[in-house]
């Protein structure tokens, strides 16, 4: 599969996912570690792809989103942004309202609240 391909699978099965360097609970770099742990505090599930491990999408991913950095966060297909977005947003309270809402948004209907 075209890596590109793999990239839009990706953000297609997981409506929050976070490419980053290492993974939340062993981030690899400051800014990963940053992003993972607002994302953490937001307290729903999250998807993440270890870029570190996947070299092809390193490689692909700043082209294809038009962002040249990682950590980079994804909902429902779209970029949001990355580490400094993400924290203004989440001391700005909006980045737990996004994260809530889609969550909520993508939960199977017969989920128990």
């Amino acid at each position: 599969m075209e890596t590109i391909e793999k990239i839009k699978q990706q953000l297609a099965e997981n409506p929050i996912i976070l490419y980053m360097k290492g993974s939340p609970k062993l981030p690899s770099c400051g800014f990963s570690a940053q992003a993972s742990q607002a994302m953490m505090s937001c307290g729903e599930p999250f998807a993440y792809v270890d870029i570190l491990q996947n070299p092809d999408i390193r490689a692909e991913l700043p082209k294809f989103a038009n962002w040249p950095t990682f950590p980079q966060l994804w909902v429902d297909g779209e970029l949001v942004g990355g580490c400094d977005i993400m924290i203004e947003m989440f001391q700005a309270g909006e980045l737990q309202t996004l994260v809530k809402e889609t969550a909520a948004k993508h939960k199977p209907e017969d989920a128990a609240e």
